[in-house]
Protein backbone atom coordinates (compact mmCIF):
# COMPACT_ATOMS: atom_id res chain seq x y z
CA UNK A 1 0.00 0.00 0.00
CA UNK A 2 1.93 3.12 -0.91
CA UNK A 3 4.92 1.69 -0.52
CA UNK A 4 6.73 4.48 -2.14
CA UNK A 5 5.63 7.15 -0.46
CA UNK A 6 7.92 7.56 3.01
CA UNK A 7 7.87 11.29 3.87
CA UNK A 8 4.92 13.31 3.78
CA UNK A 9 4.23 16.83 5.08
CA UNK A 10 0.69 18.11 4.96
CA UNK A 11 -2.43 19.72 6.92
CA UNK A 12 -4.39 17.20 8.11
CA UNK A 13 -8.25 17.91 9.52
CA UNK A 14 -10.59 15.63 11.21
CA UNK A 15 -14.11 15.49 11.70
CA UNK A 16 -16.23 12.72 13.68
CA UNK A 17 -19.42 11.86 11.42
CA UNK A 18 -22.51 10.21 11.69
CA UNK A 19 -23.96 7.92 8.82
CA UNK A 20 -26.33 10.66 6.94
CA UNK A 21 -23.02 12.79 7.29
CA UNK A 22 -20.89 10.55 5.67
CA UNK A 23 -23.11 9.15 3.09
CA UNK A 24 -23.83 13.03 2.22
CA UNK A 25 -20.01 13.76 2.12
CA UNK A 26 -19.20 11.01 -0.50
CA UNK A 27 -22.41 12.07 -2.71
CA UNK A 28 -21.46 15.89 -2.24
CA UNK A 29 -17.86 15.44 -3.10
CA UNK A 30 -18.21 12.09 -5.93
CA UNK A 31 -17.20 14.71 -9.26
CA UNK A 32 -14.46 15.62 -7.38
CA UNK A 33 -12.61 12.66 -5.95
CA UNK A 34 -12.08 9.24 -6.22
CA UNK A 35 -11.58 6.00 -4.64
CA UNK A 36 -8.38 5.08 -4.80
CA UNK A 37 -7.47 1.56 -6.46
CA UNK A 38 -7.32 -0.92 -2.84
CA UNK A 39 -10.84 0.08 -1.89
CA UNK A 40 -12.09 -0.37 1.26
CA UNK A 41 -9.09 -1.69 3.34
CA UNK A 42 -8.88 -2.72 7.41
CA UNK A 43 -5.74 -1.02 8.48
CA UNK A 44 -4.01 -2.12 11.82
CA UNK A 45 -1.70 0.43 13.69
CA UNK A 46 0.35 -1.29 16.99
CA UNK A 47 1.44 2.19 19.05
CA UNK A 48 4.00 2.30 21.10
CA UNK A 49 4.65 4.07 24.08
CA UNK A 50 6.89 4.36 27.41
CA UNK A 51 5.39 2.45 30.26
CA UNK A 52 4.31 5.21 31.94
CA UNK A 53 2.18 6.15 28.82
CA UNK A 54 4.86 9.35 28.10
CA UNK A 55 3.49 9.79 24.79
CA UNK A 56 -0.22 9.96 24.50
CA UNK A 57 -0.47 11.37 27.84
CA UNK A 58 1.43 14.30 26.40
CA UNK A 59 -0.65 14.07 23.50
CA UNK A 60 -4.14 14.59 24.81
CA UNK A 61 -2.94 17.81 26.88
CA UNK A 62 -3.31 19.17 23.14
CA UNK A 63 -0.20 20.22 22.93
CA UNK A 64 1.19 22.68 20.09
CA UNK A 65 3.49 19.96 18.78
CA UNK A 66 3.29 16.36 19.34
CA UNK A 67 4.80 12.87 18.25
CA UNK A 68 4.18 9.23 18.04
CA UNK A 69 5.35 6.15 16.43
CA UNK A 70 3.51 3.14 15.26
CA UNK A 71 3.42 -0.12 13.19
CA UNK A 72 1.12 -0.39 10.21
CA UNK A 73 0.14 -3.02 8.42
CA UNK A 74 -2.37 -3.31 5.73
CA UNK A 75 -4.41 -6.55 6.19
CA UNK A 76 -3.88 -8.69 8.51
CA UNK A 77 0.16 -8.88 8.98
CA UNK A 78 2.35 -12.25 9.16
CA UNK A 79 5.52 -12.60 10.65
CA UNK A 80 7.41 -11.62 7.26
CA UNK A 81 4.61 -9.71 5.59
CA UNK A 82 5.61 -5.86 4.69
CA UNK A 83 5.20 -3.65 7.81
CA UNK A 84 5.63 0.18 8.25
CA UNK A 85 7.16 1.70 11.15
CA UNK A 86 5.87 5.10 11.09
CA UNK A 87 7.23 8.00 12.69
CA UNK A 88 4.08 11.00 12.81
CA UNK A 89 4.80 14.60 14.02
CA UNK A 90 2.20 17.37 14.10
CA UNK A 91 3.48 21.10 14.85
CA UNK A 92 1.19 23.64 14.68
CA UNK A 93 -1.76 22.11 11.93
CA UNK A 94 1.00 20.17 9.93
CA UNK A 95 1.92 16.57 10.14
CA UNK A 96 4.70 15.22 9.14
CA UNK A 97 5.18 11.39 8.68
CA UNK A 98 8.28 9.36 7.80
CA UNK A 99 8.26 5.46 7.54
CA UNK A 100 9.87 2.91 6.60
CA UNK A 101 9.22 -0.72 5.43
CA UNK A 102 9.48 -3.57 7.69
CA UNK A 103 8.95 -6.86 9.21
CA UNK A 104 6.80 -7.60 12.56
CA UNK A 105 10.32 -9.50 13.60
CA UNK A 106 12.60 -6.87 12.25
CA UNK A 107 10.47 -4.51 14.75
CA UNK A 108 10.27 -6.38 17.77
CA UNK A 109 14.20 -6.91 17.02
CA UNK A 110 14.38 -3.31 16.87
CA UNK A 111 12.43 -2.04 19.59
CA UNK A 112 14.12 -4.79 21.86
CA UNK A 113 17.51 -2.66 20.91
CA UNK A 114 18.60 -6.31 18.98
CA UNK A 115 18.83 -3.85 16.19
CA UNK A 116 20.70 -0.82 15.90
CA UNK A 117 18.43 0.67 13.24
CA UNK A 118 15.01 -0.24 11.21
CA UNK A 119 15.97 -0.10 7.81
CA UNK A 120 18.23 2.38 6.36
CA UNK A 121 18.87 6.15 5.30
CA UNK A 122 17.84 9.30 7.00
CA UNK A 123 14.56 8.39 8.11
CA UNK A 124 15.84 5.24 9.23
CA UNK A 125 18.03 7.10 11.57
CA UNK A 126 15.19 9.61 12.61
CA UNK A 127 13.15 6.77 13.74
CA UNK A 128 16.58 5.47 15.73
CA UNK A 129 16.96 8.87 17.49
CA UNK A 130 12.85 8.65 18.64
CA UNK A 131 13.48 5.00 20.07
CA UNK A 132 16.68 5.61 21.63
CA UNK A 133 15.08 9.83 23.24
CA UNK A 134 12.58 7.76 24.95
CA UNK A 135 14.73 4.80 25.83
CA UNK A 136 12.27 2.22 26.68
CA UNK A 137 9.33 1.69 23.44
CA UNK A 138 6.64 -1.22 24.37
CA UNK A 139 3.19 -1.88 22.63
CA UNK A 140 0.36 -0.03 23.92
CA UNK A 141 -2.49 -0.03 22.09
CA UNK A 142 -3.74 -1.44 18.76
CA UNK A 143 -6.10 0.56 16.56
CA UNK A 144 -7.96 -1.18 13.56
CA UNK A 145 -10.79 0.36 11.08
CA UNK A 146 -11.60 -0.04 7.39
CA UNK A 147 -10.75 2.55 5.16
CA UNK A 148 -11.72 3.65 2.15
CA UNK A 149 -9.19 6.52 0.67
CA UNK A 150 -10.32 9.37 -1.79
CA UNK A 151 -7.98 11.90 -4.05
CA UNK A 152 -8.93 14.56 -6.32
CA UNK A 153 -6.90 14.21 -10.10
CA UNK A 154 -4.05 16.30 -8.61
CA UNK A 155 -3.08 14.16 -5.79
CA UNK A 156 -3.30 17.32 -3.72
CA UNK A 157 -6.43 16.54 -1.46
CA UNK A 158 -6.92 13.22 0.33
CA UNK A 159 -9.63 12.44 1.99
CA UNK A 160 -10.30 9.18 4.19
CA UNK A 161 -13.45 7.67 5.78
CA UNK A 162 -12.77 5.49 8.14
CA UNK A 163 -15.19 2.84 9.60
CA UNK A 164 -15.94 0.46 12.10
CA UNK A 165 -12.88 1.91 14.34
CA UNK A 166 -11.59 -0.04 17.11
CA UNK A 167 -9.07 -1.01 19.20
CA UNK A 168 -7.88 -3.35 21.93
CA UNK A 169 -4.98 -2.68 24.54
CA UNK A 170 -4.42 -6.80 25.17
CA UNK A 171 -2.91 -9.18 22.58
CA UNK A 172 -0.69 -6.42 21.26
CA UNK A 173 0.01 -8.28 18.13
CA UNK A 174 -0.44 -7.51 14.37
CA UNK A 175 -0.68 -11.07 13.20
CA UNK A 176 -3.18 -12.58 15.57
CA UNK A 177 -6.94 -10.34 14.33
CA UNK A 178 -8.56 -7.50 13.43
CA UNK A 179 -10.92 -7.30 16.15
CA UNK A 180 -11.04 -4.92 19.28
CA UNK A 181 -13.69 -3.05 20.96
CA UNK A 182 -15.39 -0.21 19.47
CA UNK A 183 -14.11 3.17 19.66
CA UNK A 184 -17.11 5.66 18.45
CA UNK A 185 -21.34 4.58 18.35
CA UNK A 186 -22.23 2.35 15.90
CA UNK A 187 -22.45 4.38 12.68
CA UNK A 188 -20.39 6.96 13.20
CA UNK A 189 -17.18 7.60 10.77
CA UNK A 190 -13.87 9.55 11.13
CA UNK A 191 -13.43 11.48 8.26
CA UNK A 192 -9.61 13.09 7.48
CA UNK A 193 -8.86 15.77 4.77
CA UNK A 194 -5.24 16.29 4.05
CA UNK A 195 -3.75 18.89 1.69
CA UNK A 196 -0.98 20.13 0.80
CA UNK A 197 -2.10 23.39 0.60
CA UNK A 198 -5.68 25.77 1.34
CA UNK A 199 -8.80 23.45 1.58
CA UNK A 200 -10.71 23.63 -2.13
CA UNK A 201 -13.87 25.53 -2.07
CA UNK A 202 -15.59 22.83 -3.32
CA UNK A 203 -14.67 20.62 -0.94
CA UNK A 204 -15.34 23.38 2.06
CA UNK A 205 -18.74 23.92 0.86
CA UNK A 206 -19.93 20.36 1.20
CA UNK A 207 -18.30 19.99 5.03
CA UNK A 208 -20.95 23.51 5.11
CA UNK A 209 -23.23 22.16 3.72
CA UNK A 210 -23.38 18.61 5.61
CA UNK A 211 -23.17 20.46 8.97
CA UNK A 212 -19.61 18.39 9.39
CA UNK A 213 -17.28 20.21 11.84
CA UNK A 214 -13.94 20.11 12.06
CA UNK A 215 -12.61 18.33 15.82
CA UNK A 216 -9.47 17.49 17.25
CA UNK A 217 -9.37 13.34 17.48
CA UNK A 218 -6.66 11.04 17.72
CA UNK A 219 -7.64 7.26 17.41
CA UNK A 220 -5.28 6.28 20.47
CA UNK A 221 -5.75 9.19 22.40
CA UNK A 222 -9.31 8.06 22.75
CA UNK A 223 -8.47 4.27 23.13
CA UNK A 224 -6.38 5.81 26.30
CA UNK A 225 -9.52 7.61 27.55
CA UNK A 226 -11.59 4.94 27.53
CA UNK A 227 -9.65 2.47 28.88
CA UNK A 228 -8.76 5.37 31.88
CA UNK A 229 -12.08 6.83 32.41
CA UNK A 230 -12.26 9.62 31.01
CA UNK A 231 -15.00 9.57 28.55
Amino acid sequence: MTAAICSMQRYEMKYVANRAQTDFLKSRTADYVKPDEYGLTSIASLYFDTPDKRLIRASIEKPAFKEKIRLRSYGLASENSTVYLELKRKALGTVYKRRVPTTVKEAENFFGYKKDSCGEGQISKEITFFRDNYKTLVPSCLIVYDRTAYSDSSGSVRLTIDEKPRYRVKDLDLTSSLCGKPLLEDGYTIIEIKVAGAMPLWLASALSEGKIYKTCFSKYGEAYKKENGYV
